[in-house]
């Protein structure tokens, strides 16, 4: 009877057992889906981290450290004006901490196309940069549009701003983003997450000069960030510079 006895609580164990497992390892594919979902929409925006650089002047520009974007092939884009005038400030590339040697391929001007595109032996880059290639976007940015703007320590996010909500003396920067202090700021890239391509490279903030109604002082208030459009990066880029797919 003993016999019988332990044999039927062995049985009722297993099957309570089972059940246990097959509770367990449901709820383990749960969380697995759970968190791949997170981890994948994280993914999408911190991979862009790696396309983003410091733009050092030789010796260092005193408002510190500018900003660029990996294209691919060796090549970084930054604003003209972060570069500065390349044959007096020698730029250099710095990925995490490492300076990089460049020469200067094409150099433009702030008040014209404010961009500079900056070459480095690709032998020499990380190995987690070689292979990476970032494409232009096709599309023309769009009023309330979520993008993201990267620097090295961050991606933050951001809204495409409406041109007729830029001062009339600057509606020729009508390419602009909101969010002016939170912000990458020149040389940073734009960049649509959903497509992966890059929308455009910071170049200036859009401010106007109002009458605080309360102190009746004259106050500089910040409106919006101008970035130069993938279109004029296309045609300021020399042929062969980046793959369009």
């Amino acid at each position: 009877m003993a016999d019988g006895r332990e044999t039927r609580e062995r049985r009722v164990n297993h099957r309570r057992t089972a059940k246990t497992s097959v509770r367990t390892g449901l709820c383990a594919a749960l969380l697995l889906v759970a968190t791949d979902g997170i981890a994948t929409a994280q993914t999408a925006e911190d991979t862009l981290l790696a396309y983003a650089v410091n733009i050092h002047q030789t010796p260092m520009q005193t408002w510190g450290p500018g900003y660029g974007i990996y294209l691919g092939k060796g090549y970084f884009l930054t604003a003209a004006h972060v570069a500065g005038r390349t044959w007096v400030t020698r730029p250099k590339v710095a990925i995490s901490g490492e300076e990089f040697p460049t020469r200067v391929v094409k150099e433009g001007q702030l008040e014209a196309t404010d961009l500079t595109l900056l070459a480095v032996n690709e032998a020499l880059l990380p190995m987690r940069l070689r292979l990476r290639r970032m494409r232009l976007c096709d599309a023309l940015p769009r009023p309330g549009e979520e993008v993201v703007t990267v620097v090295p320590e961050a991606v933050v996010r951001s809204r495409i701003i409406a041109p007729e909500r830029i001062p009339v003396g600057a509606r020729r920067f009508n390419t602009a983003i909101a969010d002016v202090a939170k912000t990458g700021n020149s040389g940073s890239g734009v960049f649509d997450v959903k497509q992966r391509c890059l929308l455009g490279i910071m170049s200036r903030k859009i401010s106007q000069k109002r009458t605080n109604p309360i102190t009746r002082k004259e106050e500089t208030q910040d409106i919006a960030k101008y970035f130069v459009p993938a279109s004029e990066i296309a045609a300021f880029l020399p042929p062969g510079t980046i793959d369009q797919r």
